[in-house]
């Protein structure tokens, strides 16, 4: 019995640390965005923190959620889908898919994705599009799915993006779609590259963007190293991983 209350005990105090943990990093990372914007004429309210969660395990994100934090960021579809499970008590949760989605996962996607931040072909697009409107059919969503178009700013395909001259043809071909809608744009800065210089030509091509579609205000860019310049140069929404949750707990293999 006693071995039980220890352990009970040890388990308590684990998660108690870890809730100190990351609220204070969130703190942090609230104070380095309010900086941020004010520091650009922002208001802090445009900018909203993605908890980037993936490879961490769902009690973190519990602990999160009661921090405050209700929209997460997942890369990896069996990992997310596990999660939004576990996790289905919570309430006003919206999960975000950010990393690369292969079209035959759009199905499972559509049923618990608020935000798609990686279509970057008109495939992807219209099977998201047709996954999505099942799901709106089943009464597994409530709303068609946010599309974020993803930017490739270096034209390496394995970092996904679709090339700047087809982004055009791509949006007009989401706004279309009646199982999605065109949020904005979401992009990585190139390796080796001053983030300042990619994120000034995406702040670029987000307004070209706007010009045709004005509703798609959303600009995902950002992360622990780099949000002060994303934000400098209008990013509404930072994907933050490690300056919050730590080092990863497992490796990405």
């Amino acid at each position: 019995m006693s071995g039980h209350i220890e352990s009970e005990t040890v388990a308590a105090e684990a998660v108690d640390g870890r809730t100190a943990e990351l609220a204070a990093n969130l703190a942090e990372l609230n104070k380095r965005i309010g900086a941020a914007c004010h520091s650009a004429g922002r208001d802090p309210a445009s900018v909203r923190l993605l908890p980037v969660t993936k490879f961490f395990p769902a009690s973190d994100i519990a602990i999160l959620h009661r921090l405050g934090c209700q929209e997460f960021g997942e890369s990896r579809e069996q990992e997310a889908t596990a999660k939004v499970a576990d996790l289905s008590e919570l309430s006003n949760v919206r999960w975000h898919m950010i990393g690369r989605l292969q079209r035959n996962k759009a199905r499972i996607v559509a049923r618990w994705a608020h935000a798609v931040h990686s279509v970057d072909s008109e495939r992807l697009a219209m099977a998201l599009d047709g996954a999505s409107r099942a799901a709106l059919d089943a009464g597994e969503r409530i709303d068609p799915v946010r599309v974020l178009v993803q930017i490739s700013l270096d034209e390496d395909p394995g970092r996904g993006g679709v090339a700047p001259e087809e982004l055009a043809a791509l949006a007009d071909r989401v706004a279309a779609a009646p199982g999605l809608r065109l949020a904005g744009l979401m992009a990585i800065p190139p390796l080796g590259v001053n983030p300042a210089v990619a994120f000034a030509r995406f702040a670029g091509l987000h307004a070209r963007l706007l010009a045709d579609h004005p509703g798609a205000l959303e600009l995902s860019a950002g992360m622990s190293g780099d949000l002060e310049s994303a934000i400098e140069h209008g990013s509404t929404c930072v994907r933050v991983g490690t300056a919050l949750m730590g080092a990863r707990p497992i490796t990405s293999a």
